[in-house]
């Protein structure tokens, strides 16, 4: 059973969170799980390898974590508009797909910055890979709420055009 279309995103945002399909938020999370697997190995052969010349600490880790969470959310928006919500989409054209990346990719801006963030202050006081886990966990919930809510919500029919 499909949920009706929401009337606008505030509304939607404005509801109790409430996981209708825990099959969907466990595929969530696997698709996550995977992300992390990406962000985490990026992160490291970046950091230790593509960008081991750049000589400032502070430059090499912004430098590899903007490469490790750009290949980690592109990993995301496919697995989870493919696989976790597969079920709300009918259109494969290439301008839906580059709405919903662009959705999907304004989505989780604000997970990213606080990830970011957190992983550089938190860097300060422990290994940095294990600082970016706890960062990613911090911004995960919020990042399927506005997705299930605003990216891959079900749309309204287009009403039928006369002819």
């Amino acid at each position: 059973m499909t949920a009706p279309p929401h009337d606008s995103v505030r509304d939607t945002l404005r509801q109790p969170l409430r996981i209708e399909q825990p099959l969907r938020f466990l595929k969530f999370c696997v698709v996550g799980a995977s992300g992390v697997v990406i962000n985490q190995l990026t992160l490291w052969l970046a950091r230790e390898y593509l960008f081991a010349a750049v000589a400032t600490p502070r430059l090499r880790l912004n430098a590899s974590l903007a490469v490790a969470i750009s290949l980690a959310t592109l990993n995301n928006f496919l697995w989870n508009r493919f696989w976790t919500w597969s079920d709300r989409h009918t259109d494969s054209d290439a301008a839906t797909l580059a709405r919903q990346l662009g959705q999907y990719v304004l989505a989780v801006s604000l997970g990213i910055g606080v990830q970011a963030l957190l992983t550089n202050l938190l860097a300060t006081f422990m290994h940095y890979l294990l600082a970016n886990l706890i960062a990613i966990g911090v911004a995960s919930g919020a990042n399927f709420a506005v997705n299930n809510a605003w990216t891959f919500r079900v749309r309204a029919a287009a009403p039928p055009q006369p002819s």
